[in-house]
């Protein structure tokens, strides 16, 4: 099944839907996320594919043999090289993960990031997502900061994990 999966850059047709669809399903069956959360990732991945052609920023979506969305991920450069790279929007289908599309999104997003200069990558998530942690991990992210909030619609435990790629 892994070769079947292919990584493709940019907006796809249907992609902000897929991949809302994608996360709210995923968060509201295992973490009890909400519409608010659902919400806030439309909106927010909306106003990201209308404007990534401003940025350093792509989009990358895994995609099955017949055409179905099966992960995502993105890179937001809007703040600019030196301030660093925002990963975001990463997830693999539940029952694709194990089989490499996760690391195949990560790796590319991360060669993105060095191709263009950026100083650092960081991202935000929170305690519990142990196998996207381990990914994480394994390319050199450390953890930079924790706190309780409550961005995602429900406290829980934020993580702030960042990889320098320059000094």
């Amino acid at each position: 099944m892994r070769d079947e999966v292919e990584i493709v850059a940019g907006w796809q047709p249907g992609a902000i839907g897929d991949i809302v669809a994608m996360h709210s399903r995923y968060y509201a069956l295992h973490w009890n996320f909400g519409p608010y959360f659902e919400a806030k990732v439309a909106g927010e991945l909306a106003a990201f594919v209308r404007d990534r052609h401003r940025f350093a920023s792509q989009l990358w979506c895994a995609v099955d043999s017949r055409e179905r969305m099966v992960g995502s991920v993105a890179i937001d450069g809007a703040k600019g090289l030196e301030a660093g790279a925002h990963l975001r929007w990463f997830m693999v289908d539940p029952n694709r993960q194990g089989m490499g599309a996760g690391s195949r999104l990560l790796d590319t997003a991360l060669e993105f990031c060095r191709d263009k200069g950026f100083a650092s990558v960081h991202l935000w998530t929170f305690a519990g997502l142990h196998a996207a942690r381990r990914l994480y991990e394994a390319r050199g992210f450390t953890l930079t900061q924790e706190l309780t909030g409550e961005t995602w619609g429900k406290p829980v435990t934020e993580q702030c994990f960042q990889l320098t790629l320059r000094a």
